[in-house]
């Protein structure tokens, strides 16, 4: 399974793609980040991420998105424009049909370091030995992009395993059968 795990931001919207053969065997495909001008006006900034992230999907075909949710800002006005980069993602992968799934900082942070006040710092070193990559991502938006997306599968594996999700499921709880025997 490839899962895309995006960190969105207005100047810089973090990406990275993982693809899953197994709970064990985890490769990156790529990672980055999708830069704009503060110069730009805001719908500008927010065409060029949506256009980044629609390209990344259909050159790398992930089945599933993994988006960093919300966190608590104390300016306003970040928070609201950080609201419309995460729905130019959500916008991008549901265009094409993708599953998204959303997931706090402190669940991304707990799941990749055990701690879910860590550092970008111990999440970058995480991503790092996780992939088994020669160094960690520069970026810290791009390692935070890659933490969600394996925040994701580490999710979705343990649902499948409690039989509690299915793949391609997004990780939504399964629908039981109606019970057809019960007498009335």
């Amino acid at each position: 399974m490839r899962v895309l795990g995006i960190d969105c931001g207005a100047k810089s919207t973090g990406y990275g793609i993982i693809e899953s053969r197994g709970s064990r065997s985890l490769r990156l495909i790529t990672s980055g980040v999708i830069t704009t001008s503060p110069r730009d006006a805001f719908p500008r900034r927010l065409s060029r991420i949506y256009e980044g992230l629609k390209t990344i999907i259909k050159e790398y075909s992930p089945e599933e998105v993994a988006i960093e949710d919300l966190f608590y800002a104390r300016n306003f006005r970040t928070a609201v424009k950080l609201g419309h980069v995460r729905a130019v993602a959500m916008l991008a992968a549901d265009g094409v049909g993708l599953p998204v799934a959303e997931y706090s900082p402190l669940e991304v942070k707990s799941s990749m370091v055990g701690y879910g006040r860590a550092e970008k710092s111990q999440v970058q070193e995480m991503v790092k030995r996780v992939l088994s990559l020669a160094e960690a991502p520069q970026s810290h938006d791009a390692a935070d992009a890659l933490a969600v997306a394996l925040c994701h599968l580490h999710t979705l594996t343990t649902k499948i395993k409690m039989g509690i999700a299915k793949p391609g499921s997004n990780g939504k709880p399964r629908k039981r059968k109606a019970n057809r025997n019960r007498s009335q």
